[in-house]
């Protein structure tokens, strides 16, 4: 009887007979070792690529803006543009730029903006909840530009401003560290004046129970009441659900709270529904303390998170809301 091995050495395989072929396999090495470490290849292959799925969208994001920067450089120098950057000249730059987040807002999350009427004409501080990425508010100055040609001045982080790269974005749209000096400037000059209280903090730790992380923040309502101007409270629908933080961790808690930087990385950026609504203005009442109008502020964006989302918030409920053609009322 001739067994497999001289079977096989002898030419002689029958094509209904894989055995030979399976016995010629199991003599490479580098098929054991390919068997033995499969499962494990397997496993990091789809690893790998899992971290790259959660990661890509926040870093396409990062990109675009940097993109942005290097298209108002090339502007700046082909027009030889050397006017104020929050100056008119910059609106042909601002609305291109506008333009192109909008589509991208549009296919990617649907979005929509509600309440713009509940804007004032003249100035007043827009009050909000910081997402993990703020892209929504990106969102929210580029449609506004588009529809109103209106600029929103933003108070941003000090650690946005030591990004390189980014100082003439940064200008142009009217990014600034918001002390209280500049603040009233900005709004005795009749301009829209931005402020997420919550900040990094509530960016990197809440979650989706929309949990607000003010703290004991109100400078923002003295700036309001010292120059006169309404508060209107600003929410978007499922922020959290499109970009995520990691759970808690009370090291990297305390690596924030000592250096005041965002170690922890955002993942996410699923397409689901964002939805922007603009809250009815908190008048300026000359009767009412910091303390009470910051309080008042607080409770005006909680209800605004109250009436538009679901909480805990859910990822899937945000992904179906994208194939739900009704409005959602305001």
């Amino acid at each position: 009887m001739i067994g497999r091995k001289d079977f096989c050495a002898s030419g002689q395989i029958l094509m209904t007979d894989l055995s030979c072929l399976a016995y010629v396999l199991e003599e490479w090495t580098v098929v054991d070792y390919l068997k033995k470490y499969l499962f494990h290849m397997v496993i990091v292959s789809l690893t790998m690529s899992a971290i790259l799925v959660f990661f890509i969208v926040p870093l396409t994001i990062l990109f675009f803006i940097y993109l942005t920067n290097i298209l108002l450089l090339i502007y700046q120098r082909n027009g030889e543009v050397k006017a104020d950057p929050l100056s008119d000249v910059w609106d042909s730059a601002r609305k291109t730029i506008a333009s192109f987040w909008d589509i991208y807002a549009r296919i990617w999350h649907g979005y929509e903006l509600h309440g713009v009427e509940n804007l004032p004409e003249g100035p007043g501080i827009l009050v909000y909840y910081h997402g993990a990425i703020p892209v929504d508010y990106l969102y929210f100055l580029s449609r506004l530009f588009l529809w109103k040609k209106r600029l929103c001045l933003s108070v941003a982080d000090h650690f946005v401003f030591r990004l390189p790269g980014l100082k003439l974005l940064l200008e142009v749209t009217g990014v600034m560290p918001g002390t209280r000096e500049e603040c009233l400037t900005a709004l005795k000059n009749g301009h829209l004046v931005s402020i997420s209280p919550g900040g990094v903090r509530e960016a990197l730790f809440s979650d989706e129970s929309y949990q607000l992380m003010w703290g004991n923040r109100k400078g923002f309502a003295q700036v309001a009441l010292d120059a006169k101007v309404p508060i209107i409270p600003m929410y978007t629908q499922n922020v959290r659900e499109g970009y995520r933080m990691f759970k808690e961790r009370r090291f990297f808690r305390q690596l924030y709270e000592s250096t005041r930087l965002p170690f922890t990385p955002p993942y996410g950026g699923l397409p689901v529904k964002f939805r922007t609504y603009i809250g009815e203005p908190i008048p300026y009442d000359p009767n009412i303390t910091t303390e009470e109008l910051a309080e008042k502020t607080k409770t005006a964006v909680q209800a605004l998170i109250s009436k538009h989302q679901t909480i805990p918030g859910s990822i899937w409920k945000a992904l179906l809301e994208r194939f739900d053609k009704r409005r959602k009322s305001d």
